[in-house]
């Protein structure tokens, strides 16, 4: 007994210290340990990325159930072709172009309208968005956010998916423009244009109803 309780222990010991070297690994490497048959490496991936992943489909398309199954289909399809990426590029590019065109196509099928629950702190340029609630704040006060937060959402559910796409990596991602014209395979200048169109066509929606 004394035997197997140390065994035990040593196990636990070493898997928490495989545990806490992937950790301090990068996604690139992790994704070599992966390759080199370190089944763990791919565990600490999805559990680093599957709820940016699941933030940003479910923002794409607004159905909870489908964004998890295109998740996992998106881990699914690194799990099979990890050995094919491109280590001179970013993972988090690699898994976000994959997640994306995995969105637009259930958009092509008809999905549901996107939900953007809850916008959080993230600003867009120039013009701050709404902050999550605030104890602190007086029930006017409250009230006031709740209406600017619930007009964002409607707002954003109306822009045409390619400008919701690059608005959503940039504002609420917080993704380079560089990083994003990578993820969504188009110029720089044509993502910096949709961002640009994303914003005014928010505001002529939003400025008169807050007034």
């Amino acid at each position: 007994m004394a035997d197997a309780a140390r065994k035990q222990q040593v196990a636990h010991s070493s898997g928490v210290i495989v545990r806490e070297r992937l950790r301090s690994l990068d996604d690139s490497d992790l994704v070599r340990a992966y390759v080199a048959g370190e089944e763990r490496a791919f565990a600490e991936l999805i559990e680093r990325y599957q709820a940016r992943l699941l933030s940003f489909v479910y923002r794409m398309i607004g159905d909870r159930e489908r964004s998890e199954d295109l998740v996992q289909e998106a881990f699914i399809r690194v799990y099979r072709h990890a050995h094919h990426f491109d280590h001179s590029k970013k993972f988090s590019t690699w898994i976000f172009v994959i997640a994306s065109n995995l969105a637009k196509n259930e958009l092509r099928r008809g999905a549901r309208r996107p939900i953007l629950l809850p916008i959080g702190t993230q600003r867009w340029q120039n013009q701050g968005t709404p902050e999550l609630e605030d104890t602190r704040f007086r029930p006017d006060d409250l009230f006031h956010e709740r209406r600017l937060q619930a007009l964002v959402e409607v707002s954003i559910e109306r822009l045409p998916p390619h400008q919701r796409q690059v608005f959503i990596l940039r504002e609420l991602e917080g993704k380079s423009y560089e990083e994003i014209a990578d993820i969504v395979g188009c110029c720089l200048g044509t993502v910096k244009s949709r961002i640009n169109r994303a914003r005014r066509f928010l505001s002529t929606i939003m400025l008169p109803a807050l007034r």
